[in-house]
């Protein structure tokens, strides 16, 4: 019985990994996106004191946050230029469409998947979207992911924009500390800041795809005699 509830555990977190992933392929050659933001994302979590289990689902559901992006036409996901009004209009419902596909579950892997879905685009001064929803409204997994998501887009090279230095990006995400994010997400950032840019090198988009099992298995071989470090986290991920 144990046996097979680890294996429900493990496949419903395949699920959504892969969808997460499917999701970024429609606008990110790579989907590395997705990858690097979810380790961002559970990095954060840990040096803003989550458990391992609360970080551990924060992870694993993270891939999930732009699926609604499915259901946006691609001539307004991919076009090239500034949207208009109604078109912008549209491309805002993307967080509601995601909680309707993910739909709502007593599951608490799938339950937290919605809610990232449906608050990672709140803002902390209330200025967000879909709900604006406002401070701690916003759940607290949403805000984190939130921040992990617009730190990997400022440090990654867009069709729109360039890569930005790490220096830069910082500078911009300090600048909205208190409009966007939840300013004790802060301190958290930069306590994990060096495993985070770590993160960004081995999943970097120029080497192409990379799954999550490729990722272990070369941490594990580059950093198999190290005791510190994110390391010791990938013998915990579910693969």
């Amino acid at each position: 019985m144990r046996q097979r509830t680890h294996e429900l555990i493990t496949t419903r977190q395949q699920i959504i990994r892969r969808l997460g992933r499917a999701a970024e392929f429609k606008d990110n050659e790579t989907g590395n996106h997705v990858l690097r933001m979810s380790h961002y994302s559970r990095l954060i979590a840990e040096a803003h004191g989550l458990g391992t289990e609360a970080a551990d689902i924060v992870f694993s559901t993270a891939p999930m946050h732009d699926i609604g992006k499915i259901g946006i036409p691609d001539s307004i996901l991919l076009k090239p230029g500034k949207l208009d009004a109604d078109e912008w209009e549209i491309m805002r419902q993307h967080p509601l469409m995601g909680a309707e596909i993910i739909g709502k579950h007593d599951n608490e892997l799938l339950e937290t998947a919605r809610i990232i879905s449906l608050s990672h685009h709140e803002k902390w001064d209330g200025s967000g979207y879909p709900l604006g929803l406002k401070g701690e409204e916003i759940p607290l997994e949403g805000r984190i992911v939130a921040l992990a998501d617009v730190l990997d887009a400022l440090l990654s090279k867009r069709p729109y924009k360039p890569a930005f230095s790490v220096e830069h990006s910082l500078e911009l995400i300090e600048a909205e500390s208190g409009r966007h994010f939840d300013p004790a997400l802060m301190v958290a950032l930069k306590k994990a800041l060096p495993e985070i840019l770590r993160i960004k090198e081995i999943f970097a988009d120029e080497y192409g795809a990379l799954t999550d099992l490729e990722f272990k298995i070369n941490e594990v071989f580059s950093h198999e005699n190290s005791a510190e470090g994110y390391p010791g986290v990938l013998f915990s991920i579910k693969d």
